[in-house]
């Protein structure tokens, strides 16, 4: 199996640097509590001395890009601009299940969106791309949509769409939950210069997975010199991180 973006899609976003996780024996009892609140700080340190989070350049830079798509930015903000939102405004983010609150708090903390997909639910490769229109995506409310054609999101090989207007939502088909093992996480950077950025951002994960999971993990930044991340053998361990 495949994750990458679709060329047409990189030539139109030239800055857009990917980190990929992949890992096994995710479980739903693991305490990262202490690590999570830990990013939560630095979250609102950002906000605390740079003022709203709209103001952030990695904000800025998914601003831009929704714009570019034809999306009203104050109405549909990517995930990190949604969850700094509410943590200015509720101080807080909710508890959903420890990855998904920890990968919350990673992406708060860096401004970079970080989606976390039960690999299981992923049928055959998974390219980010303008959609034809066709695919179909569940809500978390149980509803099937089909995304607008043009509209970027992740498609499986399936046709099943595991996103709404890229960044925005996920889909509730392959959200983690109490049953997940095998996980792909995937961060996305627009601003310029966000390759260090996200360099850090995918060291924080193998570490906070290998320290509460004790996760295998595979890990690559991509870029448009190297788009592709083959994520697992056929035995359904991690790669090795060089493995594309």
């Amino acid at each position: 199996m495949h994750f990458e973006h679709s060329p047409r899609l990189r030539d139109a976003y030239p800055d857009l640097v990917a980190g990929v996780v992949q890992a096994a024996g995710i479980t739903a009892t693991a305490d990262v509590a202490g690590r999570t609140a830990d990013y939560l700080t630095e979250a609102r340190r950002r906000l605390t001395a740079g003022g709203a989070e709209s103001g952030f350049p990695e904000i800025q830079a998914w601003r831009r890009a929704y714009t570019a798509m034809g999306l009203r930015p104050t109405k549909y903000r990517c995930a990190a601009e949604a969850l700094l939102r509410r943590l200015r405004l509720d101080g807080d983010l909710p508890r959903v299940h420890p990855l998904v609150d920890l990968c919350n708090a990673i992406s708060a903390a860096y401004a970079i969106p970080v989606a976390a997909l039960d690999l299981d639910r992923v049928d055959g490769d998974l390219v980010v791309r303008p959609a034809h229109g066709d695919e179909a995506y569940l809500s978390f409310a149980g509803d099937t949509e089909h995304p607008e054609p043009g509209e970027v999101t992740f498609v499986d090989s399936a046709g099943r769409a595991h996103a709404r207007r890229w960044t925005n939502r996920q889909s509730g088909w392959s959200a983690v939950r109490a049953g997940t093992s095998s996980v792909l996480i995937v961060a996305e950077a627009l601003h310029p210069d966000g390759g260090p950025a996200v360099t850090r951002l995918v060291a924080d994960l193998v570490t906070e997975l290998t320290d509460g999971w004790s996760a295998p993990t595979a890990a690559a930044v991509l870029t448009a010199a190297a788009p592709r991340f083959r994520t697992s053998t056929a035995d359904g361990q991690p790669v090795s991180p060089g493995s594309r």
